[in-house]
């Protein structure tokens, strides 16, 4: 039965954690995958930059939403801040793995500046689509752990927290782009969010699939053998894209919110797994 809303009892739960400071990762870090690793690595070098968007678009109607909401849009900017301080540590360390990374960013933050042109709650809708990407890969990661096999202990555990936490925040943008435009008729408000999201859908594994393969032309693997190899890697096994297609489709469903898909069984489970259950002194 779909949750029609988020739970009364959701914990939000800023984990101010550090990961793998000290560590000197091999350039396929990934279990020597150069494919799994090439995707992961783009997936990374979008993260400082877009959870900085995603911030800026949310926080931005923190007093127009009911306090209940407010009170999670602060837990929510908490999160993302140390996920984008981790992320930071770690592209440093791809680019130290001698991966050239600058013209990736680059073309992250032009896309973003041309989001920043539009209206707000425009804004807003773009930071919903792509929550929802965020979410439902969190929720892949959490149910398929052997996707990081292979990987070092501190690059499991920073790829698991970030997951965990983006399950638990994953309604805070959807649920201020309803208040916000609860004034509009349901079926155009539908059609917003749902044309917003096909068309970041594209951007979106278009981006990081052209991000993927420059990295793995660095590495020497061009043409067709590159294609091969991250088509299988998102497609078959793993199969990313693949597994997550379902709940991808589930946003285009009238009447859809992300508790449809209630998860957070699986977050006490891991986190006591991976020792994630005790946040860290908020660092200065």
């Amino acid at each position: 039965m779909a949750s029609l809303a988020t739970p009364a009892d959701l914990a939000i739960v800023p984990r101010n954690l550090r990961f793998g400071r000290n560590e000197r990762r091999e350039r396929w870090w990934l279990g020597g995958d150069p494919f799994g690793t090439a995707y992961n690595n783009a997936m990374s070098i979008t993260f400082p930059q877009g959870e900085a968007f995603f911030i800026e678009t949310v926080r931005r109607f923190r007093d127009a939403v009911p306090a209940e909401l407010g009170a999670q849009i602060d837990l929510f900017v908490k999160q993302e801040i140390h996920h984008t301080r981790e992320h930071v540590a770690f592209n440093r360390q791809v680019a130290d793995a001698g991966y050239e990374v600058k013209a990736m960013e680059e073309w992250v933050r032009e896309r973003l500046t041309e989001s920043r042109a539009q209206h707000p709650v425009a804004q807003l809708c773009v930071t919903v689509a792509l929550e929802h990407f965020t979410a439902i890969f969190a929720h892949h990661m959490l149910t398929n752990p052997e996707m990081f096999d292979g990987a070092s202990e501190e690059a499991r555990r920073m790829w698991t927290w970030h997951a965990i936490e983006e399950v638990e925040h994953k309604a805070v943008a959807f649920d201020t782009y309803m208040h916000i435009t609860r004034e509009l008729k349901p079926a155009k408000r539908w059609a917003i969010r749902s044309l917003v999201f096909w068309r970041v859908s594209k951007n979106f594994v278009r981006g990081r699939s052209r991000d993927a393969l420059e990295l793995l032309r660095q590495d020497g693997i061009t043409g067709w053998a590159a294609w091969k190899g991250l088509l299988n890697y998102l497609l078959v096994r793993p199969g990313a894209l693949r597994k997550v297609f379902p709940m991808w489709l589930s946003y285009f469903r009238p009447g859809f919110h992300p508790w449809d898909h209630d998860d957070r069984h699986l977050i006490e489970k891991v986190e006591a797994e991976l020792r994630l259950e005790a946040p860290v002194a908020e660092a200065a």
